[in-house]
């Protein structure tokens, strides 16, 4: 990976806490000491913000709203648009709001990527069936080498996290997954392992197999 043509993307690790989201603290751990390895080897550290705005101006259709009209999620009047306080932003970093779950519809992402050379991008965050997934299948329909960081990516549930890991698996062809820890001996140029997508629907799954499948997402051998 050519870290010089790379950057750290991470997807709505905002205060929003109606989804209910499962092991979240490990999230933001682990997106934690990611975001300090990249800083430390100069990569940019780009944020995402979900906002739905408290006029309605702009919300998908059917969004869910309170009883007072304003959304029930990522409320622009709330501080739970707000980035967690362990992982804020720094000065030099950018931070890109959207009104839609892709972090690329209608957004400077893609100005933004560009501007830097990017060609390695590296991806995660919430919810994994949701922005994150979104904005993993537009990174890839826009000619980015995606590389996905599996335990700083959570849902509201364990089966629909499985899913959508597996179905972004099966058809992000230049997809490489990582665990947190193995991706920074990767930018240490170190020995690490990951899993890459040998075929297309290399992972097909049925509800019965689903967590079978699942286990076979880990890291393959070592690369150095």
């Amino acid at each position: 990976m050519n870290k010089q043509k790379s950057a750290l993307v991470l997807i709505d690790l905002q205060k929003e806490s109606n989804f209910g989201l499962i092991q979240m603290d490990d999230v933001i751990s682990n997106a934690k000491h990611l975001i300090d390895a990249c800083r430390r080897e100069g990569i940019p550290v780009i944020y995402t913000r979900q906002i739905n705005r408290s006029d309605q101006a702009g919300l998908s259709r059917n969004e869910p709203l309170n009883e007072d009209g304003t959304p029930h999620y990522y409320a622009s009047h709330t501080e739970n648009i707000e980035i967690f306080d362990a992982i804020a932003p720094e000065e030099g970093d950018i931070v890109i709001d959207k009104y839609r779950w892709s972090a690329f519809y209608e957004t400077s992402l893609d100005l933004m990527l560009k501007s830097l050379g990017v060609e390695n991008l590296i991806i995660g965050g919430v919810v994994t069936d949701g922005c994150l997934m979104t904005s993993v299948f537009d990174a890839y329909f826009r000619d980015y080498h995606v590389h996905l960081v599996k335990d700083i990516c959570t849902s509201s549930n364990e089966g629909s996290h499985m899913a959508a890991m597996m179905i972004m698996a099966n058809w992000v062809y230049n997809l490489e997954v990582y665990e947190t820890t193995e991706l920074i001996k990767r930018l240490h140029n170190e020995a690490y392992h990951h899993w890459t997508c040998g075929r297309p629907d290399s992972l097909p799954f049925t509800p019965e197999t689903m967590r079978e499948t699942f286990e076979q997402l880990k890291p393959g051998k070592e690369v150095l």
